[in-house]
């Protein structure tokens, strides 16, 4: 097959002005090497596209792909993970990860808590603060746990991001509005222990591969996998797998959510604890991270003795069960 590889590179957004924050979600040569690498050892031809301009470019000049390995994550608006999968849905072309109905809703987490809980499945009670104004109206028992609404790889999650009284929620809100120009997920903190769960395929065929859990061990933002964290995980972070009953309760519930929301391929569900050591989901991740050695997936992954070949084939596995009956267009 040929397949097209589209990604945001983060050092291309640097060169534009944008800033070291702005990018932090953003694709390393080495994730599109490792990629490239991987596809080809399935025996497939790769052409690297690159983001949502030069696709659009690649696809008016008539480039076509039998399938899109889609990592691109946008730079703007709460439907900038769903732009590329929607123009290759104009044009009819399949791509691997979920569709732009899921990607648009999973970025925002209070419209995926919504959705996740009237499918009636367990997530912490929450608000969400459009406004300062809305400060006043949040009826949720303390402590909070604040961050942005649309933002991965933790970004706004501080060690401030934890409030334990009322008098610390407008400050926080405050400069969180102020950073990050949306609204705030306010949500119940929950003390238990924090997992991210791997997940593989679509619908039915959809699986866990693996429940890792995450421990805070640099003594820094203990209470959760902040930003900071995330960036320094070989000093401030331990991963480990765990397979006990309250991992298996977590897996159960992110899978019976990747399900509920539609999501395809492969990706995450965090998962954590609450005081009563019941599961509860936080949030999806459906458009995965895929560095080789520091992506949360492939770190699972890799602990579980996979290779990362597998890895990627396993998702390409999947997106093509999509693809037209009797294989790709010629």
């Amino acid at each position: 097959m040929k397949i097209g590889l589209t990604y945001d590179l983060r050092e291309d957004y640097l060169a534009q002005g944008y800033s070291l924050a702005e990018t932090a979600e953003l694709d390393s040569p080495a994730t599109v090497d490792g990629l490239e690498a991987a596809i080809r050892a399935m025996g497939h031809e790769v052409e690297r596209i690159g983001g949502l301009a030069p696709l659009a470019g690649a696809l008016a000049a008539g480039r076509r792909w039998d399938l899109v390995f889609n990592i691109a994550e946008g730079m703007h608006g709460f439907g900038r993970e769903a732009a590329v999968p929607a123009l290759l849905e104009a044009w009819g072309i399949p791509c691997t990860f979920s569709d732009p109905l899921v990607l648009a809703l999973a970025l925002h987490k209070g419209m995926t808590k919504r959705v996740v809980r009237d499918c009636g499945l367990r997530t912490p009670d929450f608000a969400v603060i459009e406004r300062l104004e809305d400060v006043d109206r949040v009826a949720l028992p303390y402590p909070l746990f604040a961050k942005p609404v649309a933002e991965g790889t933790s970004k706004g999650v501080t060690g401030n991001s934890l409030v334990l009284e009322p008098s610390g929620l407008v400050p926080v809100c405050a400069e969180l509005l102020k950073t990050f120009a949306q609204p705030v997920l306010v949500e119940e903190y929950l003390p238990g222990r924090e997992f991210t769960v791997g997940l593989l395929g679509s619908g039915e065929r959809a699986r866990s591969v693996g429940v890792m859990e995450v421990f805070v061990v640099g003594g820094a933002d203990t209470g959760a996998y902040t930003f900071d964290n995330k960036a320094e995980y070989e000093s401030r972070i331990r991963y480990e797998l765990a397979d006990d009953a309250p991992a298996r309760a977590a897996a159960e519930l992110a899978l019976a959510s990747w399900r509920a929301l539609g999501c395809r391929d492969g990706g995450r569900v965090d998962v954590r604890l609450d005081a009563a050591g019941q599961p509860a989901f936080i949030e999806v991740n459906p458009l995965p991270g895929l560095n080789p050695s520091h992506s949360d997936l492939p770190i699972m992954w890799a602990l579980a003795g996979k290779p990362y070949g597998a890895l990627i084939a396993a998702i390409v596995d999947s997106a093509c069960e999509r693809l037209p009956q009797g294989g790709p267009r010629p």
